[in-house]
């Protein structure tokens, strides 16, 4: 069945009409002539059945129906370059992988690993892009996506990876500026924004008395959060995968017990079983599975 889609000249006329606020500065983007992009928008127009410009006087101005598709034609045209400019730098017989990641969990355990698969698999190409919250896979563009367990992840392939137990850590220099024997207590503590009773529900599980444990900077990312603790300002509880490196290389301390409860889970999401995927996917499925399993000591 024919598609039913307006010409790829109509909608990059009315994008760049619409981006501009101008007919006459879309004409010159594009190297046509004003008439041209009105002819092309009238095109678009009478295709839709509905007016997208409101024209006054010599000015036009986008329509409400307008201002809508013209936000979602901008999107569609930026993912077909980019997605056409990831084929045109594809060397032949090569592959790539377009994989949905929270950001922390990317730049802190993915990345770090990457090059292992990259010497294992040289002839595949993974891109990374960040996600914050689950979504609908199917269509998205992605082969799979890094993230947390979710219900939002049902009627997709979920994989298990790793567990997150939080830890306290700090730096050195921080534990030198107090005297032989201090406590948790006296230490300054950092929060996550999202997590602000993480204190409280370490203290009560580990039995370790905090006064006032809502006492504190809070940050937005875990990212920053590590930071913070290497800069000494505080004593930051994060995920222990997160400072594996710090922690070995003594950057980090951590001196108090971890959380033996788990904060949450990571998964591995795929929009079909992993036998109907293609071979670059289950390659990396493969190994990210690996890579996990071997990270949990399991």
């Amino acid at each position: 069945m024919r598609r039913k889609i307006p010409s790829s000249s109509a909608l990059l006329a009315f994008e760049a009409a619409a981006r501009h606020g101008s007919f006459a500065r879309a004409a010159q983007e594009l190297a046509l002539t004003e008439g041209a992009i009105s002819r092309q928008i009238a095109r678009l127009e009478e295709f839709l059945g509905m007016a997208l410009f409101e024209r006054v006087g010599n000015r036009v101005r986008l329509a409400p129906s307008g201002v809508r598709y013209a936000a979602q034609v901008r999107e569609i045209l930026e993912r077909l370059e980019r997605e056409s400019q990831y084929l045109m730098g594809q060397p032949a017989g090569s592959a790539s992988l377009t994989i949905a990641a929270i950001p922390t969990f990317a730049t802190r355990w993915l990345i770090p690993r990457l090059h292992r698969f990259q010497q294992a698999c040289p002839h595949i190409t993974v891109h990374i892009a960040e996600r914050l919250e689950p979504f609908v896979l199917a269509g998205s563009g992605f082969d799979a996506a890094l993230h947390f367990e979710h219900p939002a992840w049902a009627g997709m392939r979920s994989h298990y990876l790793l567990q997150e137990l939080l830890i306290p850590v700090c730096s050195p220099a921080l534990l030198a500026e107090y005297p032989e024997g201090s406590t948790l207590n006296d230490l300054p503590r950092l929060h996550r924004m999202q997590n602000p009773d993480a204190w409280q529900r370490y203290a009560q599980e580990t039995g370790i008395s905090l006064s006032n444990p809502a006492v504190g900077a809070r940050f937005d990312l875990h990212t920053m959060l590590i930071e913070a603790a290497i800069c000494g300002l505080g004593v930051a509880l994060v995920p222990r995968l997160y400072v594996e490196t710090e922690l070995a290389q003594g950057r980090l301390l951590a001196p108090w017990p971890q959380s033996q409860s788990v904060a949450k889970n990571f998964c591995l999401v795929l929009p079909e079983p992993l036998g109907l995927s293609e071979a670059p996917l289950q390659a990396f499925v493969q190994w990210i599975l690996a890579e996990a399993k071997a990270g949990s000591g399991q």
